[in-house]
């Protein structure tokens, strides 16, 4: 996989004065054009577009502080369609226009080429069981959020601080026997490729239940579909080792295994332990089986 993705890489490289299409990325790559982009912003920690405006605007920086171009070549050369647009962008990487740096000689900023590589750490191992699941029901509280990467994410916390311990409690009581996973959960839903922080995003705090019982008209519900699920497990500090565990699912779990992640909810059902801080975490991701793998 690692290798396949390197082989991407190189492919963007060639194209960065051109079209780079996404999918022949994900062909390349064997997988599929979404899951080529959570891959990626997983794996590299920024968005593909991201990185791609980066890699474009550092090498127009050398070629405006080479000056064998007019500005405006270079501003088509690397995609963009005016001389604003491009000196937009240039500055707002840079910290100077590309008129100035061409005058002044400027100190530029650089995004190197990235390349993935395997580190065999050999400390750790992933628990992780595969689940054909029935459709079934989130049902619940819902609100639009913004991603945060480390720590408590605060607005979160502040919606499920005013939902009030009544409101929590009847969600809970509406948790079935013998519905996985059980209880209260956290449920969250992107509408981006990019895992970048501040995205936003939707999330439910509720539970699982079967898709054809009664639920109260004035909850959230969203339905969800049969499907796959791989279902992860840990237990550290409350919230790091259930961040890191998101992280390694996608930077390490989908690239050594044949899966790839399928559009849907993912299913966080946390349990605080006795001892301070800490707390076991079960993660539910939505995934299918890799063509070819």
């Amino acid at each position: 996989m690692l290798d396949r993705l390197n082989q991407a890489m190189e492919h963007i490289e060639e194209h960065l004065d051109g079209t780079v299409d996404v999918a022949e990325l994900a062909r390349i790559a064997t997988t599929s054009e979404y899951h080529f982009r959570r891959l990626f912003s997983a794996l590299a920690g920024m968005p593909l577009s991201e990185y791609l405006r980066r890699r474009r605007l550092t090498l127009a920086g050398a070629e405006v502080l080479a000056g064998e171009r007019t500005l405006l070549d270079v501003a088509v050369r690397y995609g963009y369609g005016s001389g604003e647009a491009f000196a937009r962008a240039f500055r707002a990487m840079h910290g100077v226009g590309p008129g100035e740096a061409r005058r002044d000689g400027s100190v530029l900023v650089s995004q190197p080429r990235m390349s993935f590589r395997l580190v065999v750490e050999g400390s750790s191992s992933m628990e992780y069981r595969v689940v054909e699941k029935p459709a079934f029901r989130i049902v619940g509280r819902r609100a639009r959020v913004p991603l945060v990467h480390e720590g408590v994410n605060p607005a979160i916390a502040s919606f499920i601080k005013g939902l009030g311990r009544e409101a929590i409690d009847r969600i809970a009581a509406l948790s079935e026997p013998g519905q996985e996973p059980d209880g209260i959960v956290a449920v969250t839903e992107f509408f981006s490729d990019s895992r970048e922080e501040g995205v936003p995003l939707d999330y439910y705090h509720a539970v699982a239940v079967g898709a054809d019982g009664e639920v109260p008209a004035d909850l959230d519900v969203r339905e969800i579909p049969a499907g796959t699920w791989a279902v992860f497990a840990n237990t550290g500090p409350f919230p790091q080792a259930l961040q890191e565990m998101w992280r390694d699912v996608f930077t390490q779990w989908f690239p050594s295994n044949p899966y790839e992640f399928r559009l849907g909810p993912e299913i966080l059902r946390t349990r605080f332990l006795p001892e301070g801080g800490q707390a076991e975490a079960q993660l539910w991701i939505p995934v299918v089986r890799a063509s070819g793998r």
